[in-house]
This record gives structure tokens, C-alpha cells and sequence, in this order.
């Protein structure tokens, strides 16, 4: 009888082509994103590599882990844009992508004709994406560095302590997010391109991207005409939502609605609070949360944050303990999250954290380690000078897509 076992689904993105010719943080970010959605991603860097393969430490086996957490599932083709042969094996893959992403100066590509007028002329379904610091007007010129945007942007004015300096944020948040816009905006323009079969240009920058993720807090000036400070790690909203001192430690605490405090008053064993026209409602809890607060504290001193956790969590109050990052992935352990992924196989396999999109059908894949510099150099310059030679993939290298009401081979 003939096997009747269906055959391991592939991405969602299985089949598309991204031609990657960005480097740092928030392109192979949003890269990585696409290629554990099936996408087959060519990773193009200069012949010295991309700048994060030497940020280190820490290490894993000698490679930068900061360049392994957001370069899995791709390949790897070293090209330098001074070698005019280069220069053509760059411009042949952009001509048959379904997708280009870059994170070069505004302009910055033109020179070597991989702007997007240059590419789409040749190729005029591309979806091409460009991520900058400032966009493409009199930001431009600006460097586009994560920490520069959050000071800009206003994001340190309102990260720690009330009384001390501004901070930054302990990761390259502004990046991270523009990784995620750029996919969003990839995703859907490759939506329009399968109605109209016409591709478009999708530009994100980080400080419009910041202004976005600042959600209330920008809301507050440009709608209520108000400038939030940093008030550490209280909430200008709400109260409580912040760490509270048990016996042993901090507990972060949140009550975010009249429900969960009646919840909260009711283990921690001061039901009378729930009632008094101080505390009845989250505005009252808010302006008066320098008396309430003295008292949720005295409560919480009498017991361990462990003891709390399990107790409020099992009435319905959120809280959580504040870990360090092998804490945070032992408690997803402990969720049934399964965090943990190995990029690849057998001795090769490097662990990351796992995309945090689920499907039902089309899970995400995890079938290559980051590859090292130019890795896959050879394979990619021979399929893309020879058009019969194999694609550098399990799948076949001509895929006819439309571009502007023709069939192209791709």
C-alpha cells in the first residue's frame, strides 16, 4: 500500500525568495521572522560580514551570540559591491526575489543600482522594504542606532528612577519593533501584490516607530496636551501595577481593574479596603496610591513572594516574580512553552528561542543554524549565473510569479 502519511508542512511563506542585504539588528530581525515562516532567505554581506558576527562576548563556540539570535533558517553569500562582478550577482538576485529587504542610509544603495526605482524597473513585483533611523526625508543622513532613538524619542525621559538619570531600555527595543513593522508591512504588500500583481515600496524607520510603541504615553501629549515623566516603575494609570516588597523580595503586582484589587484585598486579608471610597475604583486607587500603598506592603511583609505568587495567582490576581533571563525561560519551561529551539541538526544545531507564532498547520521551521560568512557563496553564484543550476534549496529554482500582467520566471 502507498504511504499515506502526509508530508511535513512547510511555512506559510514557503516558496518566497528574500533577497536579505541588511545587517545589525532590526533587518535580519524581521528576515528571521520571514525565513522561519518557510521564506528562503540569502543573507548578502560585505566580505568582512555582517558587524554583529564580531559583537561579542558572549559566545557560542567562538561566534557572537548576538549575530546567532537573529540569523537562523538563512544562507549566506559574501559580496563586495566595489567588484563590479559582485555588483551584477547582487543586482541578479534582487531581479528574482520576491522580496528585498535592506537597512542601508536612505540612498545609500543606489550607487550600486539596488535602489528600489533600480530594482523594480528590472523587477516590477518586488516587494522592497527599507528600514532607517530617521526615513528618507531630512532624516536621512542621520545614523539609524537603536539608542540614539530612544533618547530622541523620549522613551529615556521616562525609563528610571524618578529622581535619577534617564535610562535605556536593556534591549534594542526601537529595532526590535521596526523588525516586526517592516514584516507586518512585507507581508501585506505581498497581500496587495496577489490581488493586483503589483509590488510597492514598504519603508519603516525607528523613530516612527518608537512614536507608535510609546502607545499611551505619546497619546498623552498629542491628545491630552500632557508630557509624562518617569515615575520608575509605577504606572501613571494605574495602582497597584508595580513591584510590592514581600518577606524576601520583590513581587510585581498588578490590579487592573476594580475586580482583581477586590481579589487582592480579599488573600491578602484586608477585606475593608474593598469598600473604602479611597480605594472603590482604579481613579481612586491611583490618586491615592501613596496611602494604599503602605498598606498592601505591610500585608505582603508577612510572607514569602513564592507564597504570594501561588496564592493570588490561583485567586485570579496577576503577579509574577522578577527573574533574570534563565528564570524567565525556566518559568516558559514550566508553561509548557517549549522556549527553546536547535536551528539546524546533530552537532551543527544551535539553540534560540522559539518564533512566538503558532499555526495549526504551517508551523514555523527551524532547519538551519546561522550560517557562516558566506557559506552558501558557492551554490548561490552558481544559480545565479547559470539559470539551470539548483536553487540553494530542496525545491525547484523557477517560480512564475506576475509582475505588471506578465509571467516571469523568477
Amino acid at each position: 500500500m502507498p504511504d499515506s502519511t502526509p508530508a511535513p508542512a512547510r511555512g506559510p511563506l514557503d516558496g518566497l525568495l528574500v533577497a536579505d542585504f541588511s545587517r545589525i539588528l532590526a533587518g535580519p530581525y524581521a528576515t528571521m521572522l520571514l525565513a522561519d515562516l518557510g521564506a528562503e532567505v540569502i543573507k548578502v554581506e560585505s566580505p568582512g560580514g555582517d558587524d554583529t558576527r564580531t559583537w561579542r562576548p558572549p559566545v557560542r563556540e567562538g561566534v557572537a551570540t548576538y549575530y546567532l539570535a537573529v540569523n537562523r533558517n538563512k544562507r549566506s553569500v559574501a559580496l563586495d559591491f566595489k567588484d563590479e562582478d559582485d555588483r551584477a550577482a547582487a543586482r541578479k538576485l534582487a531581479a528574482r526575489a520576491h522580496v528585498v529587504v535592506e537597512n542601508f542610509k536612505p540612498g545609500g544603495l543606489a550607487r550600486f543600482g539596488l535602489d528600489y526605482a533600480t530594482v523594480a524597473a528590472a523587477n516590477p513585483a518586488v516587494v522592497y522594504a527599507s528600514i532607517s533611523g530617521f526615513g528618507s526625508g531630512k532624516g536621512a543622513g542621520l545614523p539609524g542606532y537603536d539608542l540614539m532613538v530612544q533618547a530622541i524619542s523620549g522613551l529615556m525621559s521616562l525609563t528610571g528612577d524618578p529622581e535619577g538619570s534617564p535610562y535605556r531600555a536593556g534591549i534594542s527595543v526601537f529595532d526590535v519593533m521596526s523588525g516586526m513593522h517592516a514584516t507586518i508591512g512585507i507581508l501585506a504588500a505581498l497581500r496587495h501584490r496577489e490581488e493586483t500583481g503589483q509590488g510597492q515600496h514598504v519603508e519603516v524607520n525607528l523613530l516612527s516607530t518608537a512614536l507608535s510603541g510609546l502607545v499611551n504615553h505619546s497619546s498623552a501629549y498629542v491628545a491630552g496636551g500632557v508630557v509624562p515623566l518617569r515615575m520608575g516603575n509605577a504606572h501613571p494609570s494605574l495602582f497597584p501595577y508595580e513591584p510590592l516588597p514581600a518577606a524576601d523580595g520583590e513581587l510585581i503586582v498588578t490590579a487592573g481593574n476594580d475586580g482583581q484589587f477586590r481579589k487582592l484585598c480579599d488573600v491578602l486579608g484586608i477585606p475593608d479596603l474593598i469598600d473604602d471610597p479611597r480605594f472603590a475604583h482604579n481613579q481612586d486607587r491611583t490618586a491615592n496610591r501613596e496611602q494604599l500603598r503602605p498598606l498592601l506592603v505591610e500585608r505582603l511583609a508577612t510572607r514569602s513572594k513564592m507564597e504570594w505568587f501561588r496564592d493570588l495567582t490561583a485567586a485570579g490576581v496577576p503577579c509574577g516574580p522578577i527573574n533574570t533571563i534563565d528564570g524567565g525561560v525556566a518559568f516558559a519551561e514550566e508553561m509548557g512553552l517549549d522556549p527553546v529551539v536547535d536551528a539546524g541538526h546533530g552537532e551543527h544545531a544551535v539553540p534560540g528561542i522559539r518564533n512566538p507564532i503558532r499555526f495549526s498547520h504551517t508551523p514555523p521551521r527551524y532547519e538551519l543554524p546561522p550560517p557562516v560568512l558566506d557559506e552558501h557563496g558557492a551554490q548561490i553564484r552558481r544559480w545565479l549565473t547559470d539559470p539551470d543550476a539548483t536553487r540553494p534549496r530542496p525545491a525547484p529554482i523557477h517560480a512564475t510569479v506576475t509582475t505588471g500582467g506578465t509571467d516571469a520566471q523568477q
